[in-house]
C-alpha cells in the first residue's frame, strides 16, 4: 500500500487511469486545504493557475507534486518547465513529473507512452487496420508519399522547401496547416546567402476527400490566423482520426515527428497513425528515435532503405541525410518498396495493439511504484 494520499486533479489526462488509488480527486486546487505529506497529481491548466501556491507547497515540503503532461515530451516539456517558472523546482527534484517523452536523466520522472493509447481508445480508428490490404492491393497510386504537417516546426519548414526544390512535393499528398516562418539556430536553408528558414511558409489543405469526413466542409475555408489547424479541425483534436484513403493512395509516410533537435524521443500520434495503418514510413524525429522504437518491440526498414541518419546527432546533418534518403526512395520501384515492407507494417500492427493493451493496463501500479520510490 501507498503511504501518501493521492489526490488527482480531474483535469489531468491520467484522472482515469489512476481512479482506483486515488484519495480525493478536486476540480479546483486553488481553494483546496492541503493534506501534509499527500500527493497532488496536476494538470497543465493547474499549474498555471496556482504557481505561486504551488511553490510554496514544495518549498516548505508540504506536501508532494507531480506535474502531470504527457500531451507533451522531450524538449517541448523542458520549454513548458521554463514558461510555467517551475523549472528551478523540477531540476531540483522538488516536483516530480508524469510526461509523454523523455527527459534528462537527472529529472525525478516517469514516462507514459500517452498518444498510442489515445489514438487506439478510438474505435474507429482500430476498425481502420481492416483496410491495410488495400494499400498493397493498390499498385500504382496517385502519389508518391503522404507528408501531413500542422503546427509549423523548423524540421518542417526545411522539409518543406528541401522536397520543393527536389521537385518531390508536387508528387506528394501533403499539407501544411501553419503560414509561419521557422527561424532555428540548428537548421538553416541558405539560399544566395539568404535564410530561408525565415520566410513564411504557404497554407496547404489536403483535397476534401482525403480529410476526415468530421472536417471536410473546413477544408479551404476563410481563417483569421495564421496556423489554421483549430480552425479547420473546430477547436478538437481532429489528428486523432484515421482515414484510410490518404495511406491507400501513397506509397509511405514521411512523418515529421514534434521533436527533432536533442536525443530524447517523444512519440505522438504522428507515428502511431501509419504503423496503426500499416503503411511504410520514414519519421523525422530526434536522433536515437528508431533506436527507442526498436526498444519499444517495433521493427523498422534498416534492411531496404539507409535508417543509419538515426544515429547523426547533429540537427542540419541528420535531416540532409533524410532529404537524401527520401529522394533515393522516390526514385525506386515504389510498389517494390512497399511488398518489401508489407511483412514489417504487419508485424508492427499487432505490436501496437498489446503495447496499447499492456501498457493502459499496467500504467497505474507502474506510477505507484514510481510515487513510492520518490517519496
Amino acid at each position: 500500500m501507498l503511504a501518501a494520499r493521492i489526490y488527482v486533479d480531474e483535469y489531468c489526462e491520467v484522472h482515469d487511469l489512476l481512479r482506483p488509488y486515488v484519495y480525493k480527486d478536486f476540480a479546483d486546487f486553488e481553494s483546496l486545504i492541503i493534506d501534509p505529506g499527500a500527493v497532488y497529481v496536476l494538470g497543465r491548466d493547474t499549474m498555471i493557475q496556482s504557481g505561486s501556491k504551488i511553490r510554496s507547497i514544495v518549498e516548505s515540503n508540504l506536501a508532494h507534486i507531480v506535474f502531470s503532461n504527457p500531451a507533451e515530451g522531450a524538449v517541448t516539456m523542458l520549454g513548458q518547465f521554463q514558461k510555467f517558472t517551475v523549472k528551478d523546482l523540477i531540476e531540483s527534484g522538488k516536483i516530480m513529473v508524469l510526461t509523454g517523452g523523455d527527459l534528462p536523466g537527472n529529472y525525478r520522472y516517469f514516462q507514459f507512452e500517452n498518444f498510442c493509447k489515445r489514438i487506439l481508445d478510438f474505435e474507429e480508428n482500430i476498425s481502420c487496420m481492416s483496410r491495410t490490404n488495400e494499400i498493397y492491393r493498390k499498385g500504382i497510386k496517385p502519389y508518391t508519399f503522404l507528408f501531413l504537417n500542422g503546427r509549423m516546426r523548423p524540421q518542417r519548414r526545411w522539409l518543406l522547401l528541401k522536397l520543393q526544390d527536389l521537385g518531390l512535393l508536387e508528387h506528394s499528398l501533403y499539407t501544411n496547416l501553419d503560414a509561419k516562418n521557422a527561424p532555428d539556430r540548428d537548421l538553416k536553408y541558405i539560399v544566395d546567402d539568404s535564410d530561408l528558414m525565415l520566410t513564411p511558409a504557404a497554407l496547404r489543405y489536403l483535397p476534401a476527400k482525403y480529410e476526415v469526413d468530421l472536417y471536410q466542409d473546413r477544408v479551404n475555408t476563410p481563417s483569421i490566423e495564421t496556423n489554421v489547424k483549430f480552425h479547420l479541425f473546430k477547436n478538437e483534436w481532429g489528428e486523432a482520426y484515421i482515414k484510410p484513403e490518404p495511406y491507400i493512395d501513397t506509397y509511405f509516410s514521411l512523418v515529421t515527428e514534434t521533436v527533432f533537435s536533442g536525443s530524447n524521443s517523444f512519440r505522438t500520434e504522428k507515428i502511431w497513425k501509419p504503423i496503426i495503418m500499416g503503411h511504410p514510413w520514414i519519421a523525422v524525429a530526434n536522433s536515437g528515435f528508431y533506436q527507442d522504437l526498436h526498444n519499444l518491440g517495433f521493427r523498422t526498414f534498416g534492411h531496404i532503405i539507409d535508417e543509419s541518419f538515426d544515429s547523426i546527432e547533429d540537427p542540419q546533418q541528420r535531416i540532409e541525410h533524410i532529404s537524401h534518403v527520401v529522394n533515393e526512395l522516390c526514385s525506386s520501384d515504389l510498389p517494390y518498396f512497399m511488398l518489401q515492407c508489407k511483412s514489417i507494417c504487419e508485424y508492427n500492427q499487432q505490436h501496437i495493439l498489446e503495447l496499447y493493451k499492456k501498457q493502459a493496463s499496467a500504467f497505474p501500479q507502474q506510477f505507484i511504484n514510481f510515487i513510492k520510490a520518490n517519496t
